[in-house]
């Protein structure tokens, strides 16, 4: 089924991400292309925030912090559903553009967008399920037979747990969020000593972060380059490679 055709773009993201979206609809507009208006969500802090101030309009979100009603855990502002659904609602958008981040990578926000009938410029809900977090992407890579550092397979739950897979995996080590990306929710651990506060600091930033604090330990690689390759496709059978960068990191996985 073709993409249906939009106009109206929401931006769910804030900064840098939202930034690049504005600039990018920017030139497309100047190139006499029908044209396509942006649309800032912002929570509170960010009223006056350059990436609000660069959009043609801007719809508030509220308070940056939110509670979520299942669990009681605080959460951020721009990963409120309820929220983010009155805001499409209000701005009229019939499209959301999300970046990396916050919901970037939640399956239940395409849904979101799908019952509205906006469309999520992006994957669709059961490939970000397939491929949407680095367990699921590790384990599929496993199943093709693509090489991994030694990792923890799976999610990890507590320091007991983590300490008998740090002690198979060896040190130096990588907590990391499964959820999200950008270094959030990653921490270096050198030694056994070290694990259970970097545990506790990475949960709590990836439940920050993304509303998702689920963690895993991977064998960190200390002169590993980290290589990506971004792909774009139309959704009628086209896919494009639109290079690659390459840059020294301090704790690539091979994948």
């Amino acid at each position: 089924m073709s993409p249906r055709p939009f106009g109206r773009i929401a931006i769910v993201n804030r900064g840098e991400p939202a930034l690049r979206l504005v600039h990018a609809v920017r030139e497309l507009n100047r190139t006499g292309a029908r044209r396509l208006t942006t649309i800032a969500l912002y929570t509170d802090p960010d009223a006056r925030a350059y990436f609000v101030r660069e959009a043609d309009e801007a719809v508030p979100l509220g308070s940056p912090t939110s509670v979520d009603p299942e669990t009681g855990r605080l959460g951020g502002g721009y990963l409120d559903h309820g929220r983010l659904e009155r805001a499409l609602v209000r701005s009229r958008a019939d499209a959301a553009w999300v970046g990396w981040g916050f919901v970037a990578e939640q399956p239940e926000f395409v849904e979101l967008c799908d019952r509205l009938g906006v469309v999520s410029i992006g994957p669709d809900a059961a490939a970000m399920r397939r491929l949407g977090d680095k367990i699921g992407s590790k384990r599929l890579a496993e199943e093709l037979g693509v090489p991994l550092a030694p990792w923890s397979g799976g999610p990890v739950e507590s320091l007991e747990e983590a300490l008998a897979h740090a002690g198979r995996i060896g040190y130096p080590l990588l907590v990391k969020a499964s959820a999200g990306g950008g270094g959030r929710g990653v921490r270096r651990v050198d030694g056994p000593g070290e694990l259970g506060a970097a545990l506790l600091a990475a949960r709590a930033e990836a439940r920050q972060a993304f509303g998702d604090a689920t963690l895993f330990l991977e064998r960190m690689l200390p002169r590993a380059r980290h290589v990506e390759v971004q792909v774009a496709a139309d959704g009628e059978g086209g896919v494009w490679a639109l290079g690659s960068g390459t840059a020294r990191c301090s704790g690539a996985t091979r994948r």
